[in-house]
């Protein structure tokens, strides 16, 4: 650890805070319909998308309409992308000459684009045209983003209104999120990309020969329009198969941070959208906090696992080597470019951030170092999370924290001046729990059959730890992989898919019922007797209401494996 490496990861910070307001305000005048700078140009853009679509703006919808909208919206999309990859063979715009994709791959990415998790169980360059890249992969990262969005805001609306029957209109915030946000931004950075190196064009791959004489294949083609929307949107599906640890989709050091930056940048805007729509910044500040202070003890964790370097090297006498790099930490499976600091705040960011494009190779942590991007996929991507499920995942653990302390002082429970009544607190609940159900039960059901068996690299704690990390960042719709498993498989593709499907849809519906339950309800006056939810006592209880769920929930299961992997490690085993 250095203080260089310390004050990367204050400046990351600090840039983040400085972002909030401004952009948290911007996205709030959107969501509302208010006159935003870009509105001369953009608006007669959105009028046009309404007529054709035959939308009218002015109609809200009930939470049961906003949900089924969103159903068949993303239905739609996944036939197309389904449908994109099968025939992509005969499709134009394809210059490497790339085949159908198999059924069980397409279905499971089809799956995985469509829920904001972009899980990747094949090698890009080797497998997609340039066609299913950006009609396919590149349109589902920005409207699978805007759906996200969509939603979160659906739920805050449920806070803010009161004696509604609405939440808003679903086509109304997927265009107004992706025409007024995600287009614009993505526009201007990927310009950025571009300028620093990544490549922009749709030529064939170039055939080149090494010093050694061997033949090279150096794929390029659309990159920078797709990644500027996988970090915005918080995607992951990188272009290429090592993401963002490919010099042509991250260049330096600039663009390295630039996309840390853009991957937090929705998610903390978020924040304070949520309190400037039910009236009170400080509610949105108080949010941040326990975003921000278990973000810090993540990255934290991960910095002062993989400084000191692997210990079961020591055998080795690896330090004593002029070119060893033990000294600096554990190198191995990170980018030299950025060195331990910034791949353990990338590291941090991406698990924090439902984003699968990582600079580190997860495989490669030490022990406690994967445990950080478990636990934090586990608690379903509450630490700023995707564009849309961090805040709504948090919101989710307020409604429980108010719940208790409001028996704790024997009234009823009360946040925002809603009452949280047994509807909320059951739907909650179930969509909390649906999260170890998938994780844990797919888990059990790979480690037990032959097929989930046979795509591990290894045994022992570190090949339990590789299951269980595929199946937490399907649920979560994260998308990052240890990298130690061979996912593409029928087995994997088809469970990994399923796992998808349960962590986005069976969450986002008991969620939107919260919505529409809290949109009814009146607001109560503020008494004597009502839990302050706007400092640092509530801060204190949702992180202690976080914890306990987690421990509850989880520990057994994702403690088993990193932790005994740990204690082997001291004392010289490798798995």
């Amino acid at each position: 650890m250095t203080m260089n490496g310390w004050f990367q990861i204050a400046l990351f910070g600090a840039i983040v805070i400085l972002l909030t307001k401004p952009f948290g305000g911007y996205m709030t005048r959107v969501f509302t319909g208010a006159r935003v700078f870009l509105s001369p140009v953009i608006g007669p853009i959105e009028r046009g998308i309404y007529r054709i679509c035959g939308v009218d703006e002015r109609h809200e919808q009930h939470w049961v309409t906003y949900g089924i909208a969103m159903l068949f919206f993303t239905a739609a999309g996944f036939v197309t992308l389904y449908a994109l990859q099968r025939l992509q063979g005969m499709l134009p715009l394809n210059p490497a000459g790339q085949h159908a994709v198999e059924q069980s791959l397409a279905f499971n990415t089809s799956v995985s684009f469509v829920t904001n998790t972009n899980w990747q169980s094949y090698t890009p360059e080797t497998t997609m045209s340039y066609l299913t890249q950006m009609a396919g992969l590149t349109t589902h990262n920005f409207v699978s983003a805007a759906t996200g969005i969509a939603l979160a805001i659906a739920l805050v609306r449920g806070f803010a209104r009161r004696s509604a029957q609405t939440v808003g209109n679903f086509w109304v915030d997927l265009v107004r999120c992706t025409l007024y946000i995600l287009l614009p931004i993505a526009v201007i950075v990927g310009l950025f990309f571009v300028w620093q190196g990544v490549p922009q064009n749709l030529n064939t791959y170039t055939d080149a020969t090494t010093l050694e004489g061997a033949r090279q294949v150096i794929a390029q083609g659309p990159v920078a329009s797709q990644e500027v929307i996988k970090m915005l949107g918080t995607n992951g599906g990188g272009f290429f198969n090592a993401n963002s640890a490919h010099p042509y989709e991250n260049p330096n050091a600039i663009t390295n941070f630039v996309q840390m930056l853009l991957i937090f940048s929705i998610g903390a805007g978020l924040t304070n959208v949520f309190g400037r729509m039910v009236g009170s910044q400080r509610q949105g500040w108080a949010i941040f906090a326990v975003m921000g202070l278990l973000f810090l003890a993540g990255v934290a964790t991960v910095y002062t696992s993989e400084a000191p370097g692997n210990p079961a090297f020591a055998a080795f006498h690896v330090d004593q080597t002029p070119s060893a790099l033990q000294a600096g930490g554990n190198m191995e499976g990170k980018e030299v470019r950025f060195g331990i600091a910034d791949s353990a705040l990338f590291t941090t960011v991406t698990t924090d951030a439902s984003c699968g494009a990582v600079d580190t190779m997860h495989d490669s942590l030490m022990p406690l170092g994967g445990l950080v991007p478990m636990v934090n996929m586990m608690l379903g991507e509450i630490i700023f999370g995707g564009v849309d499920s961090g805040l709504y995942g948090m919101l989710l653990f307020a409604i429980l924290a108010v719940f208790i302390a409001g028996l704790m002082v024997g009234r009823t429970p009360e946040y925002l001046g809603k009452k949280i009544e047994a509807k909320e607190v059951k739907m909650a609940m179930l969509a909390i729990l649906i999260l170890p159900l998938s994780i844990l039960g797919f888990t059990a059901l790979a480690t037990v059959l032959p097929a989930g068996l046979a795509g591990t690299a290894n045994a022992g704690p570190h090949g339990f730890s590789e299951i269980l990390y595929a199946f937490d960042s399907a649920t979560a719709n994260n998308g990052s992989a240890f990298a130690g498993l061979s996912a593409n498989t029928p087995f994997y593709n088809s469970t990994l898919g399923l796992a998808m499907f349960m962590g986005r849809f069976l969450m986002i519906v008991p969620m939107l019922a919260v919505a529409g339950s809290l949109a009814e309800k009146k607001i109560v006056p503020v008494s004597a007797g009502t839990f302050p939810t706007d400092g640092g006592l509530f801060v204190g209880l949702l992180i202690g209401v976080i914890a306990i769920t987690g421990g509850l929930i989880y520990f057994p299961a994702v403690s088993l494996g990193p932790i005994v992997e740990q204690l082997a490690m001291k004392a010289g085993t490798v798995f």
